[in-house]
C-alpha cells in the first residue's frame, strides 16, 4: 500500500510539475509584450508567492485534521483552470490577479504531498524520501521548460498555457482516483489548536533556521527564472528553445543527484550539507551576468543544480522530523510559507534592483543575500541532537 501510495503522488507531482515549467520560458516573455516593466514581472511573481504564502500553514493544519486528498485534488482543479484562464489575460493587471489564484491552488499541492512523504517516511531515512519527491519536482520542473520553448517556437504562447491546463487535469484525475484517504496522521505530539503549534514552532531556533535557509534559497529563483529569459534575449538572442534548454540543465542535474545526496544527508550532519550547497549555489549565481553563451549558461546552471541537491533533500529531511513532534501538514505547510516568503521577498527588491541597476545586478544581490542568510541559518539549525520530543498544549 505505501509503495501505491508513493508511487501514486510521484507520478501526479512529475505531471503536474511539467505543467508548471512549460510556461516557465513563456510568462517572462508573455508578460513583457503586455508592458510589464522588471518591477511588473516582480509584482506578477509576488502575487503568487503572497496568496501561496498566506495560505499553506492553515491548509498545512487543516490537513492534519480533515486529510490531504481533498486539498490536493482541488489545488490540482484550480492549476487546471488558471492554465486557460492565462490565455484570456490583455493586460499586466490580469496576469497578476491571475497568479494570486495560482497560488491559491499551490498552497493545496506540494505542502500536501510533502506531508504524505514525511508521513511514511521511515526514522533514519528522511532525505532519501524527501529525495524522491524532489526527484518528481525537479524532473517535472526541468522537463517543462524544454516543452514550453519548443511550443513557444512552433505554436506561440497560447499553447504552453493549454498544455499546462490538460497536464494539471491529468494529474488531478491520477490524485482522484488512486490515492487512498488518509484519516489518521502520524505526529509526537499532543493536540493543542493550530496557533499553539505555530507559536512552538516560531520557538524553536532550529525550525526558524531551517525557514530562513529555506527562504534564501527561494530568494534566487527570481533572477534565475523570472529574469533570465530577459537576459538571456537581450545579450544573446537567445531562443525559446535555448532559453528552456539553460533553464532545463539545473532541474534535471538537481533531480538526478536527489537520491545519492538525499542518502547523504540520512548519514551526515545536515547543517553542514546546506552550507556547502548554498555556497555552491551563490558563486554560481555570481557567474551568471557574465557568461558568454548558451553553452556556459547551462555548465553555471547545472553548477546551481548540484548545489540545490545538496540543500533540498537536507532541508526536507529536517522539516520531516520536525514534522513529527509539530504535524506534517502543519511542518510543512510553515516549511513552505518559507519558500513563498523568499519569492515574495526575491521578486519585489530584484525587481526594483534591476529596473535602477540594470539586470546583472539581479543576480549579483541575491547570491550575496543566499550566502549571509546561510552562515546565519546553519548556526541557528546546529548540528543534529538527539531528538527530544516536545509536548504541545493547547
Amino acid at each position: 500500500m505505501q509503495n501505491s501510495i508513493l508511487i501514486t503522488i510521484l507520478s501526479a507531482i512529475f505531471i503536474a510539475l511539467v505543467g508548471i515549467g512549460i510556461i516557465a520560458p513563456v510568462m517572462p516573455i508573455y508578460a513583457t509584450d503586455l508592458g510589464a516593466t522588471g518591477f511588473d514581472l516582480g509584482l506578477i511573481v509576488a502575487g503568487f508567492s503572497l496568496s501561496r504564502g498566506v495560505l499553506q500553514p492553515f491548509i498545512g493544519g487543516l490537513s492534519d485534521q480533515h486529510g490531504k486528498k481533498r486539498f490536493m485534488v482541488l489545488g490540482l482543479l484550480i492549476y487546471s483552470v488558471i492554465g486557460y484562464t492565462y490565455t484570456l489575460a490583455t493586460a499586466v493587471g490580469h496576469l497578476i490577479a491571475i497568479r494570486i489564484l495560482h497560488g491559491m491552488g499551490s498552497a493545496m499541492i506540494i505542502p500536501m504531498a510533502m506531508a504524505y512523504i514525511g508521513d511514511m517516511s521511515p526514522e533514519g531515512e528522511e532525505g532519501k524520501y524527501m529525495g524522491m519527491l524532489n526527484i518528481s519536482l525537479f524532473a517535472g520542473i526541468g522537463g517543462g521548460p524544454v516543452l514550453g520553448g519548443f511550443f513557444l517556437d512552433l505554436w506561440g504562447q497560447n499553447s504552453a498555457f493549454y498544455a499546462m491546463a490538460v497536464l494539471s487535469i491529468v494529474s488531478m484525475a491520477l490524485v482522484a482516483a488512486l490515492l487512498p484517504k488518509q484519516k489518521s496522521i502520524r505526529i509526537n505530539a499532543d493536540k493543542g489548536s493550530m496557533l499553539a503549534v505555530f507559536r512552538l514552532m516560531l520557538k524553536s531556533s532550529r525550525v526558524m533556521g531551517m525557514l530562513l535557509s529555506r527562504m534564501a534559497t527561494m530568494i534566487i529563483m527570481i533572477p534565475s527564472i523570472a529574469f533570465l529569459p530577459i537576459l538571456m534575449q537581450k545579450t544573446m538572442g537567445a531562443t525559446g528553445l535555448e532559453i528552456g534548454l539553460v533553464v532545463t540543465c539545473r532541474t534535471l542535474v538537481n533531480a538526478v543527484m536527489q537520491i545519492p545526496f538525499g542518502k547523504l544527508a540520512d548519514r551526515r550532519q545536515k547543517h553542514l550539507l546546506i552550507f556547502v550547497g548554498s555556497t555552491v549555489i551563490s558563486l554560481g549565481m555570481l557567474l551568471v551576468p557574465s557568461a558568454p553563451s548558451v553553452v556556459t549558461l547551462m555548465i553555471l546552471f547545472a553548477m546551481i543544480g548540484v548545489g540545490e541537491a545538496i540543500v533540498w533533500p537536507s532541508l526536507g529531511a529536517l522539516a520531516t522530523e520536525e514534522g513529527r513532534t509539530y504535524g506534517q501538514g502543519s511542518m510543512m505547510g510553515v516549511f513552505n510559507m518559507s519558500m513563498s516568503a523568499g519569492l515574495f521577498v526575491g521578486s519585489m527588491g530584484v525587481g526594483s534592483l534591476m529596473d535602477i541597476f540594470g539586470i546583472a545586478w539581479a543576480f549579483y544581490c541575491v547570491a550575496l543575500i543566499l550566502f549571509a542568510s546561510t552562515v546565519a541559518a546553519v548556526i541557528m539549525i546546529g548540528p543534529s541532537p538527539i531528538r527530544v520530543q516536545e509536548k504541545i498544549s493547547s
